[in-house]
């Protein structure tokens, strides 16, 4: 089994959700773009992925996307 490299995601959820949540979710930067929130930044792993998820789920936000950005290492 290959080990898993750190990968850059934008997560898009309805509404605006404030910056103040910034640190709830792991520091991804907190964007707001046509009525969404657009969380974007490196997780580690699927399963901070799925941790993220989670707590997406926990606020009751609507999931609109989840896109893998970059697969590289981070610069």
């Amino acid at each position: 089994m290959k080990p898993t490299s750190p990968v850059c995601y934008q997560i898009r959820v309805e509404g605006q959700l404030p910056a103040q949540w910034r640190d709830w979710f792991d520091g991804l930067a907190i964007t707001h773009e046509n009525g969404e929130t657009l969380l974007t930044g490196w997780l580690a792993d699927q399963a901070a992925l799925y941790g993220l998820l989670k707590k997406v789920r926990d606020l009751g936000l609507a999931l609109v996307s989840v896109n893998p950005i970059s697969n590289s290492s981070k610069e």
